[in-house]
C-alpha cells in the first residue's frame, strides 16, 4: 500500500502539468491566429489599393522585348541603315550649305572656283598629323597607292566642276543635277562593274530621280538660244553632270580600298592632289583674288569645315551601303540648297524646281524605305 501511494504522486502536480499544456496550446493558437490575420490583411491591402501593389525589386526585371520575340532575336539597326543615316545627317545636310556659301563668296569678292578649292584642300592637310601619330604611311600602302591617288583625283575633279557650276547656275539646280547624275551613274557602274543587282524598288527610285532631274533642268535649257548667257548656263549644267559622274567613280574606287587608316589617308590625299593640281591651274586659267571682307573669309572657312565633314561621312557610308543608295540619300543636299537659295541668296525658285525636287525626294523615299531595316541580334552573332 505504501508503494502504491508513492507511485500515484500528489494530485497537485498533475493539475499543474495540465494547466501548463493548456497555456501552451492557447499561446500557439493565438500566434497562428495573429499570423493568419497579418497575411489576410496584407493580401487585402495589396489587392485593394494600387500603392500597396509594389513590384519585388529583389527579382530580375522582365525583358523589354515583345512577349512573342525571344531575347536573342531583338532588332538593332543594320549596317546599311547606319550608313544611310550617316550619309543623310553628316553628308547631305552639311553639303547643302557648301554651294550657297560658295556662291556668296563669289558674289562678295569674285573668288575663283580654283582658289576656293585650294582653300578647301588646306583643311585636309592637318590629317597628316593623325597619320604620323598612328605610324601609318601618308600615301597609303604601296599596293593601294595608285587607286588611292585615283580616288583623290576623281574627287578633286568632282568638287572643281561643282564649284564652277554654282557660279553660273543657281546653287539648287547645280546640286540637283550633280546628285542626280551621281545616283544614276553609281547604279549603272555598280551593276556593270561589281555585278550588284538592284531591286525593282531601287530601279523605280532611280527612274524617279532621273525624271526629277529632267523637270528641273528642262526649263533652263530654253535659255540656250539667248546667246552668251545661254551658253554659260549650258556649260554650268554640263559641269554639274560631270561632277556627279566623277563622284560616282570616286565612290566606286573607294569601295575597293581595304587597308588600315583608309579614311584619313584618302582625306589627306584629296588635299595633297588638290593643291598640286589647282595651284598651277589657278595662275594659268584664272586670276587669284585676295578677299578683303569678313563675309568672304567666313564663307571660305564654312565651306572648308562643312565640306570636310561631308567628305568623311560619305566615305564611311559608302562602305556600309550601296553607292547608288548613298548618292540618293545625298539628295537631301538639294532641299537645303534650294531653301538657302530662296531665303539667303534671294534667288527665284521656279515652280518646276520645286516640282522636280519633290519628285527627287519621293524617289529617295522609295529607294531608302526598304533599306531602313533592322537585323536580329541572333543573326548578327552567328
Amino acid at each position: 500500500m505504501t508503494g502504491a501511494l508513492r507511485g500515484s504522486g500528489p494530485p497537485e502536480a498533475g493539475g499543474e502539468r495540465k494547466s501548463k499544456e493548456r497555456c501552451s496550446l492557447r499561446d500557439t493558437h493565438k500566434h497562428n491566429t495573429q499570423k493568419s490575420l497579418e497575411l489576410m490583411l496584407k493580401a487585402y491591402m495589396a489587392g485593394s489599393h494600387p500603392y500597396f501593389n509594389l513590384p519585388d525589386f529583389t527579382q530580375p526585371s522582365p525583358s523589354s522585348s515583345p512577349p512573342g520575340l525571344p531575347s536573342n532575336q531583338r532588332c538593332r539597326p543594320s549596317d546599311a541603315t547606319k550608313g544611310l543615316l550617316v550619309a543623310l545627317l553628316g553628308g547631305g545636310l552639311p553639303a547643302g550649305f557648301v554651294g550657297p556659301f560658295s556662291r556668296m563668296a563669289y558674289q562678295a569678292s569674285h573668288l575663283p572656283s580654283l582658289e576656293l578649292l585650294i582653300c578647301r584642300c588646306l583643311f585636309h592637310l592637318p590629317i597628316a598629323l593623325l597619320l604620323k601619330l598612328r605610324g601609318d604611311p601618308l600615301l597609303g600602302p604601296p599596293d593601294f597607292r595608285g587607286r588611292a591617288f585615283l580616288h583623290a583625283l576623281l574627287n578633286v575633279l568632282s568638287i572643281g566642276c561643282a564649284y564652277s557650276a554654282v557660279q553660273v547656275v543657281p546653287a539648287g539646280n547645280a546640286a540637283t543635277v550633280r546628285k542626280g547624275s551621281s545616283t544614276v551613274c553609281s547604279a549603272l557602274l555598280a551593276l556593270c562593274l561589281e555585278s550588284q543587282g538592284l531591286s525593282g524598288y531601287d530601279w523605280c527610285g532611280l527612274l524617279g530621280s532621273t525624271l526629277g532631274l529632267i523637270i528641273i533642268v528642262g526649263p533652263g535649257l530654253g535659255t540656250l538660244q539667248e546667246g552668251t548667257t545661254g551658253l554659260y548656263t549650258a556649260l554650268g549644267y554640263v559641269l554639274a553632270f560631270l561632277g556627279g559622274l566623277a563622284l560616282s567613280l570616286g565612290l566606286l574606287v573607294y569601295r575597293s580600298l581595304h587597308f588600315p587608316s583608309c579614311l584619313p589617308t584618302v582625306a589627306f590625299l584629296f588635299g595633297l592632289v588638290g593643291l598640286i593640281g589647282c595651284v598651277p591651274g589657278l595662275f594659268v586659267l584664272q586670276t587669284p583674288v585676295l578677299p578683303n571682307d569678313p563675309l568672304s573669309w567666313s564663307c571660305v572657312g564654312a565651306v572648308g569645315i562643312l565640306a570636310l565633314v561631308s567628305f568623311v561621312c560619305v566615305s564611311y557610308a559608302v562602305t556600309k551601303a550601296h553607292p547608288a543608295l548613298v548618292c540618293a540619300v545625298l539628295h537631301s543636299e538639294v532641299v537645303v540648297a534650294l531653301m538657302l537659295q530662296y531665303y539667303v541668296l534671294y534667288e527665284t525658285v521656279a515652280p518646276s524646281d520645286i516640282m522636280g525636287a519633290g519628285v527627287v525626294l519621293g524617289s529617295i523615299a522609295i529607294i531608302t524605305a526598304q533599306n531602313l531595316s533592322c537585323e536580329k541580334q541572333g543573326q548578327v552573332e552567328e
